[in-house]
């Protein structure tokens, strides 16, 4: 076998083992790790916050320059309120998005403007407010990268992310 054959060799059987490894530095995920939220049930259990994220939804879209929310943003809202009032255990942090068009400063604001809208129609819904903590990303972390209203859709959001909590 050729140097250059065996070295390629090395470091494929290298790489793969460094995937398989789950454990070596504190637990698993990954491809190969087997402890993800999918590996140990969670997303089939309606008390996790995998499913919450999945089944219920941790997204509401908002329309451009707004912090109105949609009937689809309200239909979501109302499965979260439904499912933070069976799981009390849990505290949820609202972040809040914008698209990348606009200075920083005003996409702050608009963010910030979006995680309330969300709060407030959570608590209206009966989630106590204790349990709901507000942050705004303004344009920081988009999830699409483009200049194009497709990207700038996804963008234009609010996430409800779940942690343990009051309890835990």
């Amino acid at each position: 076998m050729s140097s250059i054959k065996l070295t390629t060799a090395l470091v494929a059987a290298l790489a793969l083992s460094a995937c398989a490894d789950g454990g070596q530095f504190g637990g698993g995920g990954g491809l190969f790790g087997g402890n993800t939220p999918a590996d140990n049930g969670e997303f089939g259990d309606p008390s996790s916050p995998g499913y919450f994220q999945q089944a219920i939804g941790d997204r509401v879209l908002f329309p451009v320059d707004q912090a109105v929310l949609t009937d689809e943003g309200r239909a979501v809202l109302d499965a979260q309120a439904g499912w933070l009032t069976v799981n009390s255990d849990y505290v949820a942090i609202i972040e809040g998005h914008a698209d990348e068009q606009g200075t920083r400063e005003y996409n702050l604001a608009l963010g910030a403007r979006r995680a309330n809208a969300v709060r407030e129609y959570l608590v209206s819904k009966g989630v106590a407010g204790v349990r709901l903590r507000t942050v705004s990303y303004g344009k920081e972390r988009p999830i699409e990268i483009c200049s194009a209203e497709a990207c700038y859709e996804q963008n234009r959001r609010s996430v409800t992310v779940i942690s343990g909590g009051l309890t835990s």
